[in-house]
């Protein structure tokens, strides 16, 4: 019986069984390509101020409050990371991309984990997004037959300085993408939708992951400003019933004790 090739891959892990592969798998003579001629990286700043905001607002969302898309599946977001397809041609770079079932190596400083190779990782990512910044953008230039070639699920567009229609889906159907209408997105287990809000003191309108309801995914500090506001709520409703239980002469130290001991009662007569 011949091994599977992603087998020989240290770092790298592909969940099996999940979804089909969009790429062949490669043969025993391509598991390990040379890529020391590859420029991973070419420290050039290509974005503004703006779009870098937008692209984080894509990505730390997911990683600090999106389980994935169920049953434990993994994923990875990144922004501005290339995606090399094959060693002879340059990469693609997306603003935002998300690969479901797959999960990053957690030492990301030798060459061969820095960007997503599709030969690593064993499969193209699911969504890609092109955020437009100018009018040279690489939103509006004709990237996608690239990523349709590649074998990418979903294509998106966002130009903010659109008026109209700024987010635009393409989803793809026997080798070519088409328009979608529909921002919820069942095979990831997010939508996306546009939010008009402030995000690190700067107010507009923002692309934002959302669940299927339209519930934004909140970021960390979104999240964390809900449990505290959670905890005050409930601090105050504790308050006015002890208020209440004062009123009538009772302590409130006295009912908790009461509440405990009845709660401990309770538990010894289901342990027996």
């Amino acid at each position: 019986m011949t091994a599977d090739p992603r087998s020989y891959q240290p770092g790298f892990r592909v969940i099996p069984g999940l979804r089909p592969l969009a790429t062949e798998r490669p043969d025993s003579t391509s598991i390990t390509p040379n890529i020391d001629h590859i420029v991973t990286e070419d420290d050039t700043p290509v974005d503004n101020l703006l779009t870098e905001k937008q692209q984080r607002l894509m990505t730390e969302p997911l990683y600090s409050s999106w389980a994935g898309p169920g049953d434990n599946r993994p994923f990875v977001v990144a922004a501005n990371v290339g995606v090399f397809s094959t060693v002879h041609q340059p990469p693609l770079v997306p603003n935002v991309f998300l690969s479901l079932d797959v999960e990053a190596p957690a030492d990301l400083s030798p060459k061969q984990h820095r960007s997503y190779f599709l030969w690593e990782y064993g499969k193209p990512p699911d969504v890609v997004i092109e955020i437009a910044s100018n009018q040279h953008s690489r939103a509006t230039t004709n990237r996608s037959r690239d990523y349709a070639r590649i074998g990418v699920s979903y294509y998106v567009t966002f130009d903010p300085e659109q008026a109209e229609e700024p987010l635009r889906l393409y989803a793809l159907h026997t080798g070519r993408y088409s328009l979608i209408y529909e921002r919820w997105l069942p095979e990831i287990g997010l939508g996306l939708t546009l939010w008009h809000g402030t995000f690190e003191g700067i107010e507009g309108r923002w692309l934002r992951w959302c669940d299927q309801y339209g519930e934004v995914i909140p970021t960390g500090a979104e999240r964390a400003e809900q449990e505290r506001l959670r905890a005050e709520q409930e601090s105050a409703r504790a308050d006015r019933l002890a208020a209440r239980l004062r009123a009538l002469g009772v302590d409130p130290e006295d009912v908790r004790t009461w509440v405990v001991a009845r709660l401990l009662t309770s538990q010894r007569r289901y342990s027996r």
